[in-house]
């Protein structure tokens, strides 16, 4: 039987707060309302730690670290934002516009976009890092959704609710570095899988325009992601 979570005291910006010990630095900050932001995280899946948008400073680390993965510990002193890491997360933003093709203005999810939005609320007003304008291929073969991989942000969080909300273990991710793509069964058509259940949960949860439904774009795009805490509490509740 494991033991019970104990309670840890940090400081988070100074101000001395208390947390679970098994939490991260993530889920205390904002158990005590205090932002980071994020891209990959979303509550209700588990944890992966791929955008680093969450990046924070703790004292004694060699490095700035992912609060997402980083779980609390006594006397911990975190800072959350300061002149460095803003600008490392200005910088990891700037990477993300210039590794694919994020043209808002004619994206399906403008004005409903998480990475604009991040992009607005850290003050993001250019791209220095030189884009990479690269071609890739446009998957509408689904009868209901479409995948636009030039705007895809490699979150996963697609991978994640598809293996386990949905349980299909629909889609995974091929290739490595700023060749990866998301993928369905073994790099099939989204049309021909025969796993995917039609749920469409990976595109309620996709933070961009990477992932969506046809016959739908801009103002009429609406995600609801935050089915999911509930619904995984719905279906704890159904097992034995």
């Amino acid at each position: 039987m494991s033991a019970e979570p104990n309670v840890r005291t940090l400081t988070i910006n100074g101000e001395e707060i208390s947390a679970r010990s098994d939490q991260t630095i993530l889920e205390a900050a904002r158990e005590h309302n205090i932002a980071i932001p994020t891209l990959c995280h979303l509550e209700g899946l588990s944890e992966v730690g791929a955008c680093r948008l969450c990046l924070v400073e703790v004292k004694g680390a060699r490095r700035l670290l992912p609060a997402c993965v980083t779980q609390v510990a006594e006397g911990m002193e975190v800072t959350t934002h300061n002149a460095k890491i803003d600008r490392y997360r200005t910088m990891i933003l700037e990477l993300f516009f210039a590794e694919r093709n994020h043209v808002c203005s004619v994206c399906v999810a403008n004005g409903n976009c998480e990475l604009q939005s991040l992009s607005l609320q850290l003050g993001m007003t250019h791209v220095e890092i030189p884009y990479q304008y690269p071609q890739l291929p446009v998957d509408a073969s689904h009868p209901r959704f479409t995948v636009d991989h030039n705007r895809c942000v490699l979150c996963t969080r697609c991978v994640r609710v598809c293996a386990e909300i949905e349980g299909a273990n629909t889609w995974g991710v091929m290739g490595r570095g700023g060749q990866s793509l998301v993928i369905t069964d073994l790099k099939q058509p989204w049309g021909d899988s025969e796993t995917c259940t039609s749920c469409g949960k990976c595109v309620q949860v996709c933070p961009t325009g990477a992932l969506f439904e046809k016959g739908r774009a801009g103002s009429k795009v609406r995600k609801h992601p935050e089915f999911l805490p509930y619904l995984r509490i719905m279906r704890e509740g159904e097992q034995p």
